[in-house]
């Protein structure tokens, strides 16, 4: 009746509430057996990824030091993907993305256990190299083979760790790194830097000889100020390769005998011309999300070894870097535009050659 209080039966509703813990027990197993798979570890399925690594995808990026991955996991951000790097027990490095298919926490938050696997920090769901669910606590009869975590294909080479952006265990190419970060009769150090902008920002401007003698006056840009006047030219060329392209810039006619070079998708390599020695500044640009990169910055040389070098080698380096960004970070928008919403003149060809390929081959439905 209306305006009567609903009348409750108390003992009633704790007889439901007791019935359906015990006899809803029973049903925890089947819907462990008959829940949606996640990831696309072996057995696993790839629904509910969509579209990863977007405007990144299907190819090699370096994403850490060799040295920095230990036995911790480590986690990091690529493309907007979330990713965990871990080493199984034989030092191999693995990497996975960085959610449990069983309730999306963090495995990165968790711990490498003495098998090699990685344990889930929520519940201990481990996982293997390959994704392979090998272990879940309390449920001897969960269908692990349809639970594992989603795989990516990783290397390790050049003491750098490399990912290819998508999901699976294998991929249809190898990592082609330059000669700088491979040779091991090098000497390397490895500088890292975040910068807050989009990383077509920050590839452009490895790959853009015109602003080192204005960004870059008191280092590797001295070199030019010191021949050039307010009415120098300066020619800049641009040659397809098979690992990208190759880039020169002569002022007034004067070559400097040094070059850079692009390696798809994201690696500069700045070779300092010094007579019969190797010196080579790698910028190796790893997107983080829409407005981060990061980057690590790679030296290799083949003279002055020993320990104090390495240092002075390295704040150099770092001095390089950290002259670019301010510049790089005020840049607008965020994200390089297709060629024609901004002004290019003919100095430019070697950051137009990038932009070409980034929305033909990287993003082409943005154009």
């Amino acid at each position: 009746m209306q305006g009567q209080p609903e009348r409750r039966h108390p003992f009633r509703h704790h007889c439901l509430a007791l019935l359906l813990s015990l006899g809803g027990l029973p049903l925890f197993p089947w819907i462990l057996r008959t829940g949606a798979s996640h990831g696309q570890g072996p057995g696993g399925s790839r629904r509910g990824l969509g579209s990863v690594f977007e405007g990144f995808a299907r190819v090699w990026t370096p994403l850490a030091a060799s040295a920095a991955l230990k036995k911790a996991p480590l986690g990091f951000t690529l493309a907007g993907e979330k990713i965990v790097l871990f080493r199984d027990i034989s030092g191999a490095p693995a990497a996975l993305l960085d959610r449990c298919p069983h309730r999306g926490v963090a495995l990165s938050l968790g711990q490498v256990m003495p098998n090699g696997c990685l344990e889930c920090p929520f519940h201990g769901w481990q996982f293997d190299s390959r994704g392979a669910n090998q272990h879940i606590p309390f449920n001897p009869q969960a269908r692990k083979e349809t639970l594992g975590a989603t795989p990516l294909p990783v290397r390790e080479i050049g003491e750098l760790i490399w990912v290819y952006t998508a999901p699976g265990l294998e991929a249809p190419t190898e990592p082609s790194p330059p000669e700088g970060l491979t040779d091991p009769n090098l000497a390397r150090t490895i500088v890292e830097r975040r910068w807050n902008c989009h990383w077509t920002r920050a590839m452009e401007n490895m790959l853009d000889s015109p602003h080192l003698p204005f960004v870059h006056r008191k280092t590797i840009g001295k070199f030019t100020r010191r021949y050039m006047t307010p009415d120098s030219t300066m020619t800049v060329t641009w040659d397809e390769t098979e690992f990208g392209g190759l880039t020169r810039s002569l002022v007034d006619g004067r070559d400097g005998g040094g070059r850079l070079e692009f390696h798809k998708p994201n690696i500069m390599a700045l070779h300092i011309p010094i007579p019969n020695r190797h010196l080579r500044i790698h910028a190796l640009v790893i997107p983080v999300d829409d407005h981060q990169t990061r980057l690590l910055v790679v030296g290799s040389r083949d003279f002055l070894k020993f320990g104090w070098a390495q240092g002075l080698f390295a704040a150099n380096t770092a001095r390089i870097a950290d002259e670019d960004r301010a510049v790089v970070e005020s840049s607008w928008p965020s994200e390089v535009p297709p060629i024609a919403q901004e002004h290019s003149v003919a100095t430019d060809r070697a950051t137009l050659a990038f932009r070409k390929y980034y929305f033909e081959t990287l993003k082409p439905s943005a154009v």
